[in-house]
């Protein structure tokens, strides 16, 4: 009788304490995730952290919280890493008024923007009896920006082209460009002496001005291996490879000072692009050599999807209507087709200076060069 009456007793326990954790378990429950960077390059560490308390006297035995994230967001322990679809799991367990703070270490594994929405959390009781889900909202991102490369790994189309570029901008004196100091020359005016420098120096020294030229270069990438738009795309690490570049080049010239800027004919991920749209706008960022441009490029890079608006004829065609003109403009491109050189000579007839980076195999170049 005793024995039946614990067993009784025991199941009330069971029964009340899983009807507890099912009706208060995830009350006064907040969590808050983060990540302690907004952007990294390809390859850095980055750390996204937990932050989930329990406001109430009552204690949580176990909560587990669970998020799909993206395989190219990875740990940064390569046993810890899983294949396909990734789902985050974390496991707590609370104090009356506790406040826990998890942080993890993750990897940037490729380029592109990685926004995380809600996450699925599930409180139980202590004997496994019940468990209530809930999902709460946790909005944040990250952008991993492509990876910069070596200069010289770029297959420019000469080794002089670059330096042309740069020797262009040599063409009037720009009064609001500095470029340190130097000795007085006969003929210099006054107000351009350096009184510090020259205190410091012992010689009379003038401020030495920049110079600048009307001459902006636009970097282009070309996402056509088919000019039907209708085909999925295909040799995505050369497109991926060609972004790469891209990045690094106008990383470079922003640093020299040249005003640059990039275009693809694909266009950018959601939430900055409205995907029931028919024809999405192509990425196009004008040039300039502002603090801001090298990172507004990177980011554009970073949020591009790897998908065509149009095909890069149409795309060129839009630089011909709005008139682009006094602009170096490079290529990179999986091939030339016939209706692409067309468009190339047109721009060139309007005053521009057009180069293309072939980035097809060995045997896809000697092919065209065939033909």
């Amino acid at each position: 009788m005793n024995i039946a009456w614990l067993i009784v007793a025991l199941l009330i326990v069971i029964v009340a304490q899983g009807i507890i954790y099912s009706k208060w378990g995830l009350r006064r429950i907040t969590y808050q995730r983060d990540f302690t960077q907004k952007t990294v390059f390809e390859g850095e560490a980055i750390e996204m952290v937990d932050e989930i308390a329990n406001y109430k006297l009552l204690p949580i035995p176990w909560l587990r919280l669970e998020t799909k994230m993206s395989p190219h967001l990875v740990p940064q322990k390569e046993e810890e890493r899983e294949e396909g679809e990734v789902f985050h799991r974390t496991l707590f367990s609370f104090f009356p008024y506790q406040k826990i703070t998890r942080r993890h270490q993750l990897v940037g594994g490729k380029r592109g923007y990685y926004p995380l929405t809600t996450v699925a959390v599930t409180v139980g009781d202590v004997l496994g009896y019940s468990e209530e889900f809930d999902s709460f909202n946790a909005e944040t991102a990250v952008t991993v920006y492509p990876k910069i490369t070596n200069l010289d790994e770029i297959p420019l189309p000469s080794h002089s082209w670059l330096g042309d570029i740069t020797v262009r901008r040599w063409i009037m004196e720009d009064p609001f460009l500095h470029a340190g100091v130097r000795e007085y020359e006969q003929g210099d005016p006054l107000h351009t002496v350096n009184w510090k420098a020259t205190a410091r120096t012992q010689s009379l020294q003038v401020n030495k001005k920049d110079f600048t030229a009307d001459h902006h270069l636009m970097i282009y990438v070309n996402f056509d291996v088919d000019e039907d738009i209708r085909m999925p795309m295909t040799e995505l690490e050369t497109m991926e490879k060609a972004l790469t570049y891209a990045a690094t080049l106008a990383t470079y010239t922003i640093d020299q000072g040249i005003a640059t800027g990039f275009g693809c004919n694909g266009y950018y991920v959601e939430p900055f692009v409205n995907s029931t749209d028919r024809i999405k706008p192509s990425v196009r960022v004008e040039p300039s050599a502002s603090d801001g441009q090298k990172e507004f490029i990177l980011d554009a890079i970073a949020k591009v999807k790897m998908d065509r608006s149009r095909n890069f004829r149409a795309f060129l065609e839009e630089d011909i209507e709005m008139g682009r003109e006094d602009t170096d403009i490079l290529i990179f491109t999986y091939q030339m087709t016939e209706k692409v050189a067309q468009q190339i000579t047109r721009l060139q007839e309007q005053g521009n200076d057009v180069e293309t980076v072939i980035l097809a195999s060995e045997e896809k170049r000697g092919e065209q060069h065939a033909s």
